[in-house]
């Protein structure tokens, strides 16, 4: 008498057709979705790193860290404490990591995961980054002396306006390029990648790099951390200059004499990255 219970292979075979379903499901909605753009390949589609549930997650958590930390943030400064800093410093961490993921789900579907969010995908470089600066913040606010060298109106006012200058430009340059956005260096020219040219691209050549760049410096002048400023200033300057000198050794081979034009008419304002 044969066994009614299925097989493993046969129980296999149906979870990879239900994936591969899944996946091409994906791929019609989002084609159904954008109907203005180049249809999508399923393969280019995220799977398991698509995990809603992490998605969730990491979406309400910055999103009580930003709240929270902003009402924190009032209520400290209206009472005279220097340590309004430290919520300060982490509401704009959490704006800045919701946005990541926030933009890249408008205007990349195709890129969007849960580690869009580039809360765990950055690097321990970036992890040590900012637990030195909230180490900084917590360590100056037991010398009233060390932060009036740099914790002025005038100097915050400047880390201020150069948060959103910086925000600002890296959602724009995100939202601007779309599809041909992308988080890590392209290495090979897909069908899809054109060369931006007009909105934000027009004025800055890598405006995504510049928006981090002096979004990063304001967010230590707002705190008024001196040593992490000039850390800061070091670390992401070499960073930014090996990685767009990298990436545009590949521009070069992708758009050739079209990139070298694109190139000698647009700088990208980080100082002595030509």
């Amino acid at each position: 008498m044969a066994s009614t219970a299925a097989s493993p292979d046969f129980n296999r075979e149906i979870h990879h057709r239900r994936v591969a379903q899944n996946t091409n499901d994906n791929a019609s909605n989002y084609n159904a979705y954008s109907s203005s753009g180049p249809p999508v390949d399923s393969t280019l589609l995220p799977t398991g790193s698509r995990s809603l549930s992490f998605i969730g997650l990491q979406a309400w958590c910055l999103g009580n860290t930003f709240a929270g930390g902003l009402l924190l943030t009032i209520y400290l400064i209206s009472n005279n404490s220097p340590w309004w800093r430290l919520p300060a410093f982490f509401t704009c961490l959490a704006l800045f990591h919701f946005l990541e993921y926030y933009t890249t789900a408008q205007y990349n579907v195709p890129a969007t995961r849960a580690s869009s969010f580039l809360l765990f995908s950055n690097g321990s470089a970036y992890t040590t980054a900012h637990a030195l600066a909230t180490l900084e913040i917590v360590l100056s606010n037991f010398s009233s002396r060390y932060q009036l060298l740099i914790a002025n109106p005038l100097v915050i006012t400047v880390g201020l306006i150069l948060i959103i200058v910086g925000q600002i430009a890296r959602s724009v340059a995100m939202a601007h390029a779309g599809t041909n956005f992308n988080h890590t260096i392209a290495r090979e020219r897909k069908e899809s990648h054109v060369l931006v040219q007009d909105g934000i691209y027009a004025w800055l050549r890598h405006p995504s790099y510049f928006g981090f760049f002096w979004w990063a410096l304001g967010t230590q002048l707002l705190v008024g951390n001196k040593i992490c400023l000039l850390g800061y200033t070091v670390v992401l300057w070499r960073f930014f200059a090996r990685r767009i000198y990298g990436e545009e050794r590949f521009l070069v081979q992708f758009f050739g004499s079209d990139y070298e034009e694109y190139k000698r008419k647009t700088s990208t304002y980080i100082p002595l990255i030509r």
